[in-house]
């Protein structure tokens, strides 16, 4: 199938992958639009004078963000945002949305930031600024093994059906490397597009890796990730670009904890590991 692939398709992917990663680095600068505009008032004194971080985060996005078996909200930035608020000295609040709600919460003025496993992509970045990224991930695809898909690559063609989440950035992979597939767009986050495979309403799915795997564990051989990492996502906090202390302050905050190993701490339980799931579910 990869050898069927013709040479131009080939320079059209390598070409929208390069763009993509141009556009980043723009999009990924802690100063991107925020220092064209002049801030109103200082976000982190207001924080502080409040007591209050105010983070959206994602409603159901195991392991980055989710409610555990206790009730109690936990994940990979949940960690970060918990030890975020300690070190500001204030209570960390969270308010929990679909993924397509995060942004439009932020433009709005509801929360302080978005965390969760967002890519810092060019289109967000027109309304949001983003902060230094903490994580990256690849995106790949998984179907039921009974369908005997082996590579991702085999999944473009007509009449085939990939699941992406509504509003995630996986849907631009599909756009440009499985043209001949159709796109399904899914409500909700990473255990409702393994609930739309399972059920046969699409015939794969898109998703970041560690997220993938948590949501299949529990399906047992149902499922088969498939050969061939898609694009590596990049990770980071979504700001309004008018907050520039605290996107500095953001940024000051990663550069220690990446200094410190804890986010890589964080990583090998969250992302790299099934510990968690025992711990949790």
């Amino acid at each position: 199938m990869v050898d069927q692939l013709s040479s131009e398709g080939s320079e059209v992917k390598t070409n929208w992958i390069a763009s993509i990663g141009i556009a980043l680095v723009a999009a990924l600068s802690p100063y991107h639009s925020a220092t064209a505009q002049t801030a109103t008032s200082d976000a982190v004194e207001e924080i502080v004078k409040r007591g209050e971080l105010i983070v959206a985060v994602q409603t159901q996005g195991p392991p980055v963000s989710f409610v555990n078996k206790n009730g109690e909200r936990v994940g990979f930035v949940i960690d970060m945002l918990k030890l975020m608020a300690a070190d500001m000295g204030v209570k960390l609040v969270m308010k929990d949305y679909d993924f397509r709600g995060l942004i439009p919460a932020a433009v709005s003025g509801k929360v302080d930031f978005v965390a969760a496993d967002m890519a810092p992509t060019p289109q967000r970045a027109l309304q949001m600024t983003f902060t230094d990224t903490f994580y990256e991930e690849p995106a790949i695809l998984y179907a039921k093994t009974s369908k005997g898909f082996q590579k991702a690559v085999e999944l473009n063609k007509a009449g085939l059906r990939i699941g992406v989440a509504q509003g995630s950035s996986n849907k631009q992979i599909l756009q440009h490397q499985f043209p001949n597939a159709s796109i399904v767009e899914l409500a909700g986050a990473g255990p409702a597009l393994a609930q739309a495979a399972d059920s046969d309403r699409v015939d794969a799915v898109i998703n970041v890796r560690s997220a993938a795997r948590s949501n299949l564990l529990s399906y047992g051989d149902t499922f088969k990730i498939l050969e061939g990492d898609l694009y590596q996502w990049p990770e980071a906090f979504a700001v309004t670009p008018e907050k520039t202390h605290l996107i500095a302050w953001i940024n000051n905050w990663l550069y220690w904890a990446k200094r410190d190993g804890k986010i890589e701490k964080w990583a090998d339980y969250w992302r790299r590991s099934d510990d968690w799931r025992k711990d949790n579910l």
